[in-house]
């Protein structure tokens, strides 16, 4: 049978330099890794051009991170919060993923990151409105890490065992959806086809 691979596209919304955002979704992409045949592509708006509404330029930075949206089994994405809801970075690569956006019909996954004691609710309820009005099926139970200063060390281990389970949950969570989900569905209309099935 042939193997049929499973992309995930993460997309980091922070571009301050060690952030928190970017050690949690470092133990995302790792609990990724433990999954055979996926691979995975993070986008870092802090190495990238990307462009406000109606502004547009040569840098193919943008396109690039379309056409892997479109590609993708899955997205992960990953926001702090700042002033009660999710960052202008995140805002932007949304933006730049179109109108209408090529996020429409895929799975995502969210998770927040806080130095509040109550973490990135309001963020994550933010995000999770934005995503859904462009058409993304938003899988429940976004992870939200609070005190995340006192969370993580600085060299971006994460010192809370339940803490880390529940980060790297949203990989679990994705993989879980892909299986039950997309994996079934994609095998069904390959045999329909009178195709090899793909494996997941």
């Amino acid at each position: 049978m042939a193997e049929r691979s499973i992309n995930i596209v993460a997309i980091k919304g922070s571009v301050r330099p060690n952030n928190y955002t970017e050690m949690a979704l470092a133990l995302v992409l790792d609990e990724f890794s433990n999954h055979s045949g996926v691979k995975v592509e993070l986008f870092d708006p802090a190495v990238m051009h990307l462009y406000p509404p109606g502004l547009g330029g040569d840098n193919p930075d943008p396109a690039r991170m379309r056409e892997a949206v479109i590609e993708a089994t899955g997205i992960v994405l990953a926001t702090p919060e700042y002033h009660g809801s999710f960052s202008s970075i995140m805002k932007l690569a949304i933006e730049n993923l179109g109108f209408p956006s090529v996020m429409s019909g895929k799975p995502v996954s969210l998770l927040g990151v806080a130095a509040g004691a109550i973490g990135a609710i309001k963020s994550l309820e933010s995000l999770r409105g934005v995503c859904s009005h462009v058409g993304a099926i938003v899988l429940p139970g976004p992870v939200s890490v609070a005190n995340c200063r006192e969370v993580f060390n600085e060299d971006g281990t994460c010192n809370d065992e339940r803490t880390e389970k529940r980060i790297r949950g949203v990989a679990t969570n994705m993989m879980h959806y892909i299986e039950d989900n997309i994996c079934p569905r994609v095998s069904l209309e390959a045999m329909v086809r009178g195709e090899d099935l793909p494996e997941c």
